[in-house]
């Protein structure tokens, strides 16, 4: 079975991938074999899955931007991923963090507002894209608190680095590519963009906790098939992932890379993409970004 990854290997998507497909290898006895193919903000993959036979032997493990998020950032896309692709069980939540560079004179939320509200257009964000869940994180925060922050969007890892190099002052980053930082004490945690605390950073409250009801903006992963794929097999992969979540060390593997386990059915999975998809809808339109 090929599963498809729409992103470059070492990313969150292909290590959260891997992990997975390697145990459902051994317990269905079939290879599954990662495929990255990355481009276009992971539509590159997504189109290559939607025009795949469904016969199973072709998945793609995808995360929010592709689903819930491009189809409004590039306008007009040849396939549409909530009918073109079935959801089969979703691997996981991997909320952002809020991380600031030390010079930044703040520990807390509150601290941060405040220096932002005294500091207007003082303050830079990153993001790893236009469009992205980094880049649209710092704009509803920006956006419900009201303070003005200028945004410089970058290219994947070249944001952590400018953060790290004090170049940026504050971003959204997904956990598992910050936590070695915050260890070392290079960049200071903040909140976490998830609605309820994250089981790798127990001890970061919620942006949701500091006074901003429903601000859920993290990233999240799953397995899809091609549309038409029979039931059969969509059945029994979500069976398989569901039992491979809650065995416990792959549980406690995922946990220390930032990404908390999930499961469910497909419908679940279904139902949850849908509401993904609309509340992206609309902050992208809010914010005005457009592919480039």
């Amino acid at each position: 079975v090929k599963v498809v990854v729409a992103f470059t290997a070492g990313g969150t998507t292909d290590i959260l991938a891997r992990t997975v497909t390697q145990q459902l290898s051994e317990k269905l006895k079939q290879p599954f074999v990662i495929d990255n193919k990355p481009g276009a903000g992971g539509n590159l993959g997504t189109e290559l899955v939607v025009r795949s036979a469904p016969d199973g032997y072709t998945l793609i493990v995808n995360s929010v931007g592709p689903v819930a998020v491009n189809p409004t950032l590039y306008g007009k896309l040849p396939y549409n991923p909530l009918t073109d692709l079935v959801p089969i069980v979703q691997i996981a939540d991997v909320p952002n963090v809020l991380v600031i560079h030390p010079s930044v004179p703040a520990n807390t939320m509150e601290e941060l507002v405040a220096y932002a509200k005294a500091n207007p257009g003082k303050l830079n964000y990153g993001s790893t894209g236009i469009g992205t869940s980094s880049h649209l994180s710092s704009f509803m925060l920006s956006k419900r608190v009201g303070f003005e922050a200028t945004h410089i969007p970058d290219k994947g890892a070249d944001a952590l680095k400018d953060l790290l190099a004090g170049r940026i002052q504050f971003m959204f980053a997904t956990i598992p590519s910050v936590m070695p930082h915050i260890t070392a004490g290079k960049l200071k945690p903040i909140a976490v963009s998830s609605l309820k605390r994250s089981r790798s950073m127990p001890e970061v409250p919620t942006v949701v906790e500091k006074g901003f009801p429903q601000f859920e903006a993290g990233s999240w992963f799953g397995f899809f098939a091609p549309k038409g794929t029979p039931d059969a097999v969509i059945s029994m992969v979500n069976k398989a992932v569901n039992e491979i979540l809650q065995v416990p060390a792959i549980e406690q593997q995922m946990i220390a890379q930032g990404a908390d386990p999930a499961g469910g059915t497909p419908a679940q999975f279904g139902q949850f993409v849908q509401r993904e998809h609309d509340k992206w809808r609309v902050i992208v339109r809010d914010s005005g970004a457009k592919a480039e």
